[in-house]
């Protein structure tokens, strides 16, 4: 093959132009870095992403990043789907904001005032959007900073070497100084790059299908747990079904026709229903999968590339953008040399563990969905303890990311948690100061030693001082540029321990 090298030397090259690495390139490009994504889909307009199922919910992480980078506004489908699972459930207390393996939580017994880091006014804690919706507004974003999107280009091989990595696509070589996988659960650079991928092996195949019914009514609407599997009958058409055959049909690479969809259909709801038309559909697994690092020399891994599972409850989309809101002002930081190299070592000493959680958290939805006498057993009991104030208030929390934290090894209750939403009293706001991607230090008694810190940081700190309407008993506090607290007080000021705990 003849190969062209490409001219341009870029800061980053990320394999994947899904939301997580449009994302990421959002990222590093509010921080000067430049930045090229190579997409293998040569039309970003996957048929899969426009239909209902491709609606995700957005957890307050995520929706935290959005309100921090000024992305919040530009949602839209929120404001008129709350929720694509409709059930009888749908008004006042008892309306559903979740579910747990398929049992819902009610807003009535969710006790929010519990969470007593989340002030009034701060965004919300769940919304919903789609995969399309996302990848417009990270797309447009990221050209509005100047990254290189380019679709149709598959990476096909890599080298790295001690000063960067020459990727191959087609017939072109493109050079970095470093790679990034968001090329989703089948990933090239994982596989090419020497990553481990270890896990559990799936107990069923999922089908997410839009179809036309004969004699829709014959399905129930809602979740349906059934003795041989579960179906969803929500919005007209839009199907989802488990089947619990191990993970057979996904594997098998069988077409995906309208009849195999009905007999499923048929075996697991006990009905005779007829689909008429199959017009979309796709199968997924409760595959559990991580990778053992995500990092490998200039090669680093974030999103479904780093871990994979079960869809159950959409927090794989919520992963990838925490990974790519915690590594891009990482990689940033060590490109511009205001950072030892081994501050990237944190990227994964903080994402491995939540995304450990994350599959532990699928595995246990599923344990308690399969069509057997103890999981039923359990399941009885879950749906009691989530129509409970406490059961349902724990569980979104889980679900919602409420209680995030990472160990980063301060005392301070606040360090290493998402920063409240702090209004000041001239109405500015935490979450607005984060805006241009870099760290704050908030000053709540305009202390004279912290202000002179923070113009000695190479411009890379921002200084903001000001009384909150509610300042939680702080006196000061220093966020990451990803909206986590690095150090906090509510004693004297001791900058001794602000070096210690100081970004770069």
């Amino acid at each position: 093959m003849n190969t062209t090298q490409n001219q341009t030397s870029y800061d980053v090259i990320i394999s994947g132009a899904g939301p997580v690495g449009l994302f990421l390139a959002c990222e590093l490009a509010l921080a000067q870095c430049s930045v090229l994504v190579l997409e293998k889909a040569g039309d970003p307009h996957s048929p899969l992403k426009q239909l209902p199922f491709g609606i995700r919910g957005l957890s307050s992480p995520t929706i935290e990043a959005l309100y921090r980078r000024g992305l919040l506004d530009e949602l839209e489908i929120h404001k008129r789907l709350k929720n694509p699972h409709l059930t009888a459930i749908t008004n006042g207390p008892r309306r559903q904001v979740g579910h747990f393996a398929g049992i819902p939580f009610l807003d009535g017994n969710v006790d929010r005032s519990s969470w007593k880091y989340r002030l009034p006014g701060s965004p919300e804690t769940s919304l919903m959007s789609e995969m399309q919706e996302l990848e417009k507004i990270f797309a447009r974003r990221a050209a509005s900073l100047g990254v290189a999107i380019l679709y149709g280009q598959a990476v096909s091989s890599f080298q790295q070497n001690a000063d960067g990595v020459h990727v191959e696509s087609g017939e072109q070589i493109f050079s970095g100084k470093w790679l990034v996988g968001c090329d989703g659960s089948r990933s090239i650079v994982r596989k090419l790059g020497g990553f481990e991928f270890v896990g559990t092996e799936p107990e069923f195949t999922g089908y997410t299908t839009m179809v036309d019914l004969a004699d829709p009514e014959k399905l129930r609407p809602g979740r349906n747990l059934m003795s041989k599997g579960m179906y969803l009958q929500s919005q007209p058409g839009y199907l989802i079904m488990q089947d619990f055959d191990g993970g057979a049909f996904h594997g098998s690479g069988a077409p995906l026709t309208r009849e195999h969809v009905q007999e499923v259909l048929r075996r697991i709801s006990e009905t005779h229903v007829m689909v008429t038309a199959l017009h979309t559909a796709t199968t997924w697994t409760d595959r559990a999968r991580q990778a053992t690092t995500y990092r490998n020399g200039r090669i680093l891994l974030a999103g479904d590339a780093a871990h994979i599972h079960s869809p159950l409850g959409g927090q794989g989309l919520n992963l990838g953008l925490g990974d790519a809101m915690n590594l891009g002002w990482k990689l940033a930081a060590t490109i511009h040399g205001f950072a030892p190299e081994d501050l990237l070592d944190t990227y994964f000493t903080e994402r491995h563990p939540l995304g450990a959680q994350v599959l532990d958290w699928s595995r246990a939805q599923v344990a308690i969905m399969k069509p057997e006498p103890s999981a039923r057993a359990l399941n009885a009991i879950f749906r009691d303890l989530l129509d409970t104030r406490d059961g349902a208030t724990y569980i979104a929390g889980r679900v919602w990311g409420i209680h995030t934290k990472y160990d980063l090894g301060g005392t301070h209750p606040f360090t290493g948690r998402s920063v409240p939403d702090f209004e000041f009293e001239n109405g500015t706001r935490v979450g607005e100061l984060l805006r241009e991607g870099k760290g704050v230090l908030v000053d709540f008694d305009t202390n004279v030693e912290l202000r002179n810190w923070a113009g000695n940081q190479k411009n890379q700190i921002r200084y903001f001082s000001g009384k909150a309407k509610d300042q939680l008993g702080l006196h000061a506090l220093l966020v990451r540029p990803d909206g986590i607290v690095a150090w906090a007080t509510d004693g004297e000021i001791s900058i001794s321990e602000l070096e210690a705990a100081a970004l770069y």
